[in-house]
């Protein structure tokens, strides 16, 4: 038979680790699953996703500046272009296979700044792009929020109604789809893909890692982003402070090239040799971390997710309600903390009750994840029969 043929699809390589940790954990499941398949990516980082795993990979988009912003008239115009060039990139590209798979990622919310003509945008050309080439397009384990804006709200809707298959992350994301007018009767929650990737031995070090991030709110926070990045920075920094001046050791993490810039200023403002900062380049090396560490304090959902996995008592700095539903569904609701009103005091007041119970949560820990796996393990194999053994049926003469 004519191998299967397999695209990947989304803002992979391009320094998220949680986006490229879903992936990871997707081409595991098909190197396990469908060894025979011809996998290839169309992304927005193809020679990171090639060089690390070994597949072809095609740039997402036809203009180069995609995510600069567009000042002057020639860059605009070749923005613009960009859009309607990308339109035929995509149709042909989806064209060349039989199924497609978004592994995971929050490909339908807009909890972070997004313009709609961006990969919403993108997300929309895949999707449109499926039903009339009779490629089977699949949303697996996405996250979903409500979202305010009304042309990314359009796209956002659009997409998933086109989509062949969806599966999401957590039952907010699900809900959240079905308010904003989709058919989500046939659709399942599951656990992150990232739940189904490896956990490193666990090893307690006696430092506490704490996750940051480069955080200005979300899509409906521009007028203030400065404003909340202020406070985010001083109260995580006060917290890191707090914790060398009790002869703590600190482990900076990141989960985004982006969080660099954080981590460079809590480092400036403490100074202590107590404090360092990891350098990781996957969500495997972030696992590595965390389960050195006796707790973790982490912003990121999938820094969060890293922690939990491990088996890592986990606090949050909760930046939307994916964080809190994570939380909650690990058994660790209580420890959610508003990444957008840090309160170094009550914070480690939070982190205090956290170390106290240990012990406890990470039975509780242990006892989550292998639900978790056995969650995961059904998903592949909903999925298994959904694109790939509709596909062959579709070949069959």
């Amino acid at each position: 038979m004519t191998p299967v043929r397999v695209g990947v699809f989304g803002l992979l390589g391009s320094g998220n680790l949680g986006n490229d940790g879903s992936l990871e954990a997707v081409l595991g499941y098909l190197r396990a699953e469908h060894p025979e398949a011809d996998v290839d990516a169309l992304c927005g980082g193809p020679e990171v996703v090639t060089a690390r795993y070994g597949i072809p990979a095609t740039r997402l988009h036809w203009y180069r500046g995609e995510y600069r912003t567009a000042s002057r008239a020639g860059a605009i115009a070749a923005k613009g272009l960009g859009k309607l060039v990308d339109a035929f990139r995509t149709a042909a590209w989806v064209r060349r296979h039989d199924v497609v798979i978004v592994p995971g990622m929050g490909v339908l919310e807009a909890t972070l700044p997004l313009r709609p003509w961006g990969f919403p945008y993108s997300l929309f050309l895949l999707c449109a792009s499926g039903r009339p080439l009779g490629t089977r397009v699949a949303l697996v384990g996405v996250g979903a929020d409500a979202i305010r804006d009304r042309p990314t709200r359009a796209l956002v809707r659009w997409s998933a109604r086109l989509a062949a298959y969806r599966s999401y992350r957590d039952t907010l994301s699900r809900d959240a789809m079905r308010a904003m007018g989709v058919d989500t009767s046939r659709d399942e929650v599951y656990p992150d893909l990232a739940f189904a990737l490896p956990t490193p031995p666990p090893g307690p070090t006696g430092q506490v890692c704490v996750g940051v991030m480069d955080f200005h709110g979300g899509n409906d926070d521009r007028a203030r982003a400065d404003e909340i990045h202020r406070r985010y920075l001083e109260g995580t920094t006060r917290f890191v402070r707090a914790l060398v001046d009790e002869g703590r050791r600190v482990r900076l993490l990141t989960g985004d090239d982006c969080d660099a810039t954080v981590v460079a200023a809590i480092l400036e403002a403490v100074d202590s040799p107590l404090v360092t900062a990891a350098e990781v380049a996957s969500l495997a090396d972030l696992m590595k971390e965390t389960a050195a560490a006796d707790a973790v304090v982490a912003t990121r959902y999938h820094n969060l997710i890293c922690a939990l996995k491990a088996g890592t008592p986990t606090l949050a700095l909760s930046y939307a309600a994916k964080s809190d539903a994570l939380m909650a569904r690990m058994g660790l609701g209580a420890y959610c903390h508003p990444a957008r009103e840090v309160d170094a005091d009550q914070l480690l007041e939070q982190f205090r009750e956290l170390e106290k119970r240990s012990a406890e949560l990470r039975r509780t820990l242990t006892e989550r994840n292998q639900e978790a796996a056995q969650q995961l393990a059904h998903q592949f194999t909903a999925l298994t029969t959904a694109l790939f053994k509709a596909s062959a049926r579709q070949e069959t003469p």
